[in-house]
């Protein structure tokens, strides 16, 4: 488990906008190419634990800020999935 959970903290950390936006399509996510670079600069090289509810909640927040409430709740839908 700790594996799986250092890979998924590892790509969160390293995401790109293309990544973004490539999951965004993938999981029916409406984000703008925009909002798909803002999140990228806030993630990348940050070291988060998306497996933290407390960090996770923050991240969500911050997105929010830059996304929309609508569309950050998709995401935190999409992390909940990943986290499990």
């Amino acid at each position: 488990m700790k594996l799986i959970k250092n890979m998924v903290n590892y790509k969160l950390n390293m995401i790109t906008a293309d990544d973004l936006m490539k999951y965004a399509s993938e999981f029916n996510i409406q984000l703008t190419a925009s909002q798909a670079e803002k999140i990228a600069v806030y993630l990348r090289g940050k070291n988060f634990d998306l497996f933290d509810d407390n960090v996770r909640s923050k991240i969500i927040r911050e997105i929010a800020k830059i996304t929309g409430p609508k569309t950050a709740k998709e995401i935190n839908q999409l992390f909940i999935q990943l986290t499990k």
